[in-house]
């Protein structure tokens, strides 16, 4: 009732605005407040129906349903444009898609007709990391200035521009922080952490799903948005920590992925550089450019491989929707820059004070008003260098080869599969050899995958199946590594246990049709079904870390059956109706302690503590199993008086630097963990991975990282210290048994190769 009163008034106070005469509603008008105040967050229920009043009412807002995310929350898409624009959008969108392919293009006077007819098409995503509150409110501001604004300006934007506004990209999480907000606000929980993962399996990991597409959310906008329009410019609009810069835009430092056309590099570098200017000359402060971000893994950035300038804008945080106060002292170096002084990438710095949402929507709506400005002004620009990033592809980069073959009959038919349907998802064109063929010297059977390099995704093909080599980058001459933002590997072939091998020449074996998509099943070995299964038990912790998260997802995605545990849960003794436990990585003190009081309401407060990890010291003496990976080794080798330890402590910081990559790992012979699987694997590592130190006759080797220097992809700073290293233990305790992994086996759903070491590991 207050809230219908609030939007009432508001109605009242604004009745002479011509724009209400048009019968168009704010978002004050339904809201009941203005976007950005402080402490009044919109959920995701509001927002919807807010948009859907928007496509009711304005002749330049189409609204559609692309689908329902994981948790069930309707997944949303705006398309906004002038009301011409919108008569003849099926038109406009096949302009765009002649651009996408150049081999569509039957002339140069076709050429030229799509280039003055087609308009720039940006695509603006929003609210990925739902405590990043600022952009899923945000867009209702924006959506509204372009659904009712007659500015010149705006105008501008309409008459040139295709707007395709995904106004959240986790609409669950959305709706979660935002009852969780509101119900603690006012209190001493305010802006307290939320206790469980902001993406139902993923968390923060939600934008690293680019290109693996495991998450639903990640599948409707790359087959609703990218891969249906195409665009040239993706806006992605994130917040960052609050010590720092109000809000970074590109140019992003080294290293860009090899792959990315040039003209796309310096594409996004002029854009992002205009955007800095624009939002300088209006007097925001604190606006840095050619810092803090890398362009390097396609996890975060689909549309580099497929024609389009990938804008991030990242602005400084709140506490979610409440205000903070950050002093000058606080503000200093970062990546690349230093928050408390000028430089050329960082030329009005902000000087410190109060911070909030409102600053938050002002800044992320002001960068986003200037990119679309200079997409529209630049129209030309836009469509020609699209075509030219295209037709680049098709004509082949020198570096690449003529085609990239997956032959046929190989062991892993799972891994083959899931790695077509990423390259067919990713709109790559992939055929089958009907007949024995050779090329560039090698027999391949007939069935084999092949993937010709003349085709305009070329570059994301090349990306996935090749071998990284990550650059040695440095902080300054002879210093420590530059660490990279995210990771410095993503070879299919790893990750998914198969081979694809290069080669040049000319394609002589009849090919099938495109395959226009692919899927994958993964089978569970034979002790994981039926009635002799184990009962398995998976440890979720308010303080659920994204590996775990990862965990539910691979179990749910392939059948195993499974129940979750809380803290209280095991504490209660619930551990006696199980045979395995999983610990994925996640450090001894949150496993023991968890949120502290005062933290979070009483309900979520506290871990495992001395009687939930007695529990599970019992549970393995009588015969129970336990699986513990990474940094929940630690809490094991603790609770169960196992001397393990972790080797990599022992490492120089300066020489041993392994940032997330992937290395050889050889297994030994006559254990469950291995049986079945060949003498060598590849194997992810990355910060939280660990080599052993075993000094106790209860524990055993069962795998070992491979001889000299281990890695096989991305970059490895002193690589050598694994050298033979234990990388998998198990150990016998009581009647029970131990497995722990020193390696991440589920790395955000994508190392299929592993994934058998971690199911062999779940038995009775």
């Amino acid at each position: 009732m207050l809230r219908r009163l609030m939007v009432a008034l508001a109605a009242v106070l604004v009745l002479s605005s011509p724009l209400v005469a048009q019968g168009i509603p704010t978002p004050r008008d339904h809201f009941g407040f203005d976007i950005g105040t402080d402490r009044m967050l919109a959920d995701w229920e509001d927002l919807t129906s807010y948009y859907e009043e928007l496509g009711k009412r304005s002749q330049r807002v189409l609204v559609d349903t692309l689908g329902s995310a994981t948790a069930g929350s309707p997944f949303v898409m705006l398309t906004i444009t002038s009301p011409e624009n919108h008569a003849r959008l099926d038109e406009l969108r096949d302009i765009q898609l002649r651009l996408a392919d150049p081999r569509r293009i039957g002339s140069e006077a076709e050429r030229q007709r799509l280039l003055d007819e087609g308009k720039t098409v940006v695509l603006i995503t929003q609210g990925i990391h739902a405590t990043e509150v600022g952009a899923s409110q945000m867009s209702a501001n924006l959506a509204y200035e372009l659904a009712a604004s007659d500015d010149p300006g705006i105008l501008e934007i309409l008459d040139n521009v295709i707007v395709l506004q995904i106004p959240s990209l986790n609409p669950d999480g959305l709706q979660w922080v935002a009852d969780w907000y509101n119900r603690y606000v006012g209190t001493d929980f305010e802006a307290a952490p939320l206790p469980w993962l902001y993406h139902f399996y993923t968390g923060h990991d939600n934008n690293r799903d680019w290109y693996a597409f495991t998450q639903k959310e990640t599948l409707l906008t790359v087959e609703h948005a990218h891969n249906a329009w195409h665009p040239q410019i993706v806006h992605d609009v994130h917040q960052m920590g609050s010590n720092g810069a109000r809000l970074f835009v590109p140019p992003y430092i080294e290293p860009w992925e090899p792959n990315i056309d040039p003209a796309l590099i310096t594409a996004v570098s002029q854009l992002g550089t205009y955007m800095a200017a624009e939002l300088t000359a209006q007097g925001k402060k604190g606006v840095v450019y050619n810092a803090i971000y890398d362009a390097y893994t396609p996890a975060r950035a689909y549309m580099h491989y497929h024609g389009a300038a990938r804008i991030l804008s990242e602005t400084a945080s709140a506490d979610m929707a409440s205000p903070i106060e950050v002093a000058a002292s606080r503000l200093g170096p970062g990546r690349n820059y230093d928050a408390s002084r000028a430089s050329w990438n960082f030329p009005d710095p902000w000087p410190g004070g109060s911070w909030g949402l409102g600053d938050i929507v002002e800044y992320q709506k002001a960068a986003a008003l200037a990119l679309l400005t200079n997409a529209a002004r630049n129209r030309r620009y836009w469509l020609e260098n699209f075509l030219g990033v295209n037709r680049r592809a098709v004509e082949k980069w020198d570096a690449w080869p003529d085609a990239w073959v997956i032959p046929a009959g190989q062991a892993n038919e799972s891994g083959v599969l899931a790695a077509v349907r990423i390259l067919t998802l990713g709109d790559v064109e992939v055929h089958r050899a009907e007949a024995d063929f050779t090329m560039d010297g090698l027999d391949f059977p007939a069935g084999s995958y092949v993937v010709p390099m003349r085709q305009p995704y070329a570059s994301f093909a090349n990306t996935l199946l090749e071998v990284q080599r990550y650059p040695d980058l440095r902080e300054y001459p002879g210093g420590p590594p530059l660490r990279p933002y995210d990771v410095t590997a993503h070879t299919l072939g790893y990750l998914m246990d198969f081979e694809a091998t290069a080669v040049d020449g000319e394609i002589t074996v009849p090919l099938s049709d495109r395959i226009l998509q692919s899927d994958f099943t993964f089978r569970l070995p034979d002790h994981l079904v039926g009635i002799e299964a184990p009962r398995v038990a998976l440890y979720k912790s308010w303080q659920e870390p994204m590996t775990a998260g990862w965990q539910r997802w691979m179990f749910d995605q392939h059948g195993l059956a499974y129940d979750t545990l809380h803290d209280a849960d095991i504490r209660a003794g619930r551990l006696n109706d199980y045979d395995v436990l999983v610990l994925q990585s996640q450090s001894a003190r949150s496993i023991l302690d968890g949120f502290r009081p005062g933290q979070l309401p009483e309900e979520y407060v506290g871990g495992l503590g001395e009687r939930g990890s007695n529990q599970i010291r019992s549970f393995v003496q009588a015969g129970g199993r336990l699986v513990a990976i990474e940094e929940a080794v630690d809490f094991v080798a603790e609770v169960l008086g196992l001397d393990v330890r972790d080797a990599n402590a022992t490492f120089d910081r300066e020489d041993f630097y392994i940032p997330g990559s992937i290395l050889r790992v050889e297994l030994e012979a006559g254990s469950t963990v291995t049986e079945g699987l060949d003498p060598e694997v590849a194997a992810w590592f990355w910060g939280s991975s660990r080599a052993f130190e075993v000094a106790d006759p209860r524990v055993r080797t069962v795998a070992r990282y491979g001889a000299g220097d281990p890695l096989l992809s991305g970059w490895a700073l002193g690589g050598g210290a694994l050298s033979d290293q234990p990388a998998i233990l198990e150990a016998s305790v009581g009647r029970g048994t131990v497995v722990l992994f020193g390696f991440q086996p589920n790395y955000r759903g994508q190392t299929l190769g592993t994934w058998p070491l971690l199911f062999n590991s779940i038995r009775r």
